[in-house]
């Protein structure tokens, strides 16, 4: 090989493509470490990409071609370098240069990939057929009189702005998605633009005004405040629309948020949803209240969720009827309660579990908490501690938030939920537990391999919560710093602050958390700094997630979190630094990937519990051979 240079320079008279081949040849290992760079990052992306296609797909819109076109794209050179990596397997002196010659070609392919997929606009777009059609129309039951007030109001000339109101699991989300669809199915539409925007109990405007941009195809809206709200202005001004904003707990100030107000002169209408009619009429709404269902319509609700069977069981008759009405006609908790009673036919059972939910609702009565303690009935029924925890864990994302499955799985199994198995074994116990929330309607299944937490169940799940160890769950809020000392009680189990704008964690803020076990702080993206003091008193930590922060370093008070079981750096790039693991004896998780790392953290070759090893990396020297031997668990 050493002869391959000065012969080069003799192949230079003989022509370009002459020593074009001899560089494939000799440059083939290089050129090879280089395709396997740039595809750990185009497949990091890919990643990133399809996250956000779970959030933006969301309302059921359609994908974008441009990026439907990428993702097989990935998909191909994923295969290319499959095929490439057998042919490296039995390389010939003769075949080397035309292996050479194709590996650079497709280093200059993923180079184009990568340009393509920044995606700074949105992913998707309006289905033509549909107009955006947000979700699977659900059962509706009763609520006639309901939707013909409030479509009599949309084809008014005189109301622009309507209030639907009840309290929470009545089924005014159900009731306002039936008038959606059926504004997108009218042969004449009777409107330019039908939009749907959650809002959820924690307002947050630039959200708000992003979901707006979203569901109106703007591009790149402007970072000034009067700008967006100018912009907004100007595009809702030219069309003649109907907005739907679910969910509203205070007031909001269109002008503010960028909406014009509807009249009767730019025709368009704005439809929200409440538990308190005080906004409604805060806001100049005609109120629509939703009532609670009749014993008739309660009863065909109920026996659609758990199953006719229960009729031909004469002597169920009676506690049936008092099943029913202690649902107090409320749609959510009829729904829960008979998913958690499908497939009993036992008197003596149905019998006890009419007493205890009885017991449930009647030391509350009348009270906020008499829909959560109904629900929590459902809760206690599942009767096994770890399939509880599953469902508790999932208040921990921000509300209304569409959980990807299996990323929900990787928190059971770092927490160790499912027990001990294989990979594919835990998986296997997740999905089925997941299943079995669904078919209780703890959960709803949210399409494309995800589910949803209705709202009403999440405060349940955190009522649960708030007795003994509890969780405080901030996430999705728009946080720029994390709250004071005060709030971090010594009773707090676990923490959630993911998907905020935090900047740093500041060194006067050490919580005493001496229980705490999960803090979750990812996708903070602009989080830079996390001081030393921070995790002095966390001795329980078991799970903390930093992952897509920008981070540069992780403090080396981490050094000392002897329970960590689980350490996830996801797609932080920006650090470089990561301290000596050495002590951390209990770590079975540690996940690198698509960080800045340039070595491995020192003392890895201890974590001798280690089960999941994670260092999918670019910037990645090296890794010492006589660490594998030492990681038996993997």
């Amino acid at each position: 090989m050493e002869l391959v240079g000065p012969i080069c320079e003799v192949l230079k008279c003989l022509g370009d493509p002459t020593c074009t081949y001899i560089e494939h040849h000799r440059k083939l290992k290089d050129r090879m470490n280089d395709l396997q760079e740039r595809l750990v990052r185009l497949n990091a992306m890919k990643r990133d990409v399809e996250r956000r296609i779970n959030a933006e797909l969301r309302w059921g819109r359609l994908l974008r071609e441009e990026v439907e076109k990428w993702l097989l794209d990935v998909q191909t050179v994923n295969d290319t370098m499959r095929d490439i990596d057998e042919r490296m397997q039995n390389v010939s002196c003769f075949s080397r240069a035309r292996l050479g010659k194709r590996v650079s070609q497709t280093v200059e392919q993923v180079e184009g990939i990568i340009e393509r997929g920044r995606f700074p606009e949105a992913l998707v777009i309006d289905n033509p057929s549909t107009v955006g059609v947000p979700f699977q129309s659900e059962h509706l039951e009763g609520e006639i009189m309901v939707i013909k007030d409030i479509w009599n109001y949309l084809v008014s000339d005189e109301i622009g702005m309507i209030g639907v109101c009840g309290m929470g699991g009545i089924g005014k989300t159900t009731i306002v998605k039936h008038i959606y669809y059926r504004l997108l199915k009218e042969t004449k539409p009777l409107f330019d633009k039908i939009i749907w925007v959650t809002v959820s109990k924690e307002l947050n405007i630039p959200k708000l005004q992003q979901n707006l941009a979203n569901a109106m195809n703007i591009v790149g809206l402007p970072e000034s405040e009067l700008e967006r709200v100018a912009v907004l202005m100007d595009k809702l001004g030219q069309r003649r629309y109907v907005l739907i904003l679910d969910d509203v707990w205070k007031e909001i100030s269109l002008a503010e948020v960028g909406i014009p107000k509807p009249t009767s002169s730019n025709g368009s209408k704005l439809v929200l949803t409440s538990r308190l009619i005080e906004v409604c009429r805060s806001m100049d709404c005609n109120v629509v209240k939703v009532p609670p269902l009749s014993n008739e319509e309660s009863m065909n609700l109920f026996l659609k969720h758990a199953g006719r069977g229960v009729l031909k069981v004469p002597s169920l008759k009676e506690i049936l009827d008092n099943v029913v009405k202690e649902c107090d006609g409320l749609p959510l908790a009829i729904a829960v309660i008979a998913g958690s009673m499908k497939g009993i036919y036992d008197v003596k059972e149905w019998r006890n579990a009419l007493r205890e939910l009885r017991d449930h609702v009647r030391s509350v009565k009348g009270t906020d908490v008499e829909i959560y303690e109904r629900l929590k009935f459902s809760f206690d029924r599942l009767g096994d501690l770890k399939i509880q925890s599953c469902f508790l864990y999932c208040s921990l994302y921000p509300e209304d938030y569409i959980i990807p499955r299996e990323e929900l799985i990787e928190y059971w199994i770092d927490e160790e939920f499912l027990g001990t198995g294989s990979r594919q074994e835990l998986y296997d116990k997740g999905h089925t537990i997941l299943n079995r929330l669904e078919n209780n309607c703890l959960l709803e299944n949210a399409g494309r391999d995800t589910v949803k937490m209705h709202d009403v169940m999440r405060d349940t799940a955190l009522y649960i919560k708030g007795s003994g160890s509890r969780f405080m769950v901030k996430s999705g809020i728009g946080l720029k710093e994390l709250p004071s000392k005060q709030e971090w009680g010594v009773d707090l189990e676990k923490v959630s602050f993911m998907m905020n704008n935090v900047l740093e964690i500041p060194p006067h803020l050490s919580p005493n958390c001496e229980i705490l076990s999960t803090l979750l702080l990812q996708d903070n993206r602009s989080l830079e700094r996390i001081s030393e003091s921070f995790f002095q008193h966390m001795h329980s930590l078991s799970i903390l997630d930093l992952s897509n922060t920008s981070i540069e370093q992780l403090p080396n008070s981490v050094s000392n979190l002897e329970t960590l079981n689980a350490l996830v750096l996801c797609g932080c790039h920006k650090l470089r630094y990561v301290p000596s693991l050495e002590k951390l004896k209990a770590l079975r998780k540690l996940n690198l990937q698509s960080t800045g790392i340039e070595k491995v953290p020192k003392g890895l070759e201890m974590l001798s519990n280690l089960t999941y090893l994670n260092l999918c990396t670019q910037s990645l020297k090296e890794l010492p051979v006589a660490i594998l031997p030492r990681l038996s668990c993997l």
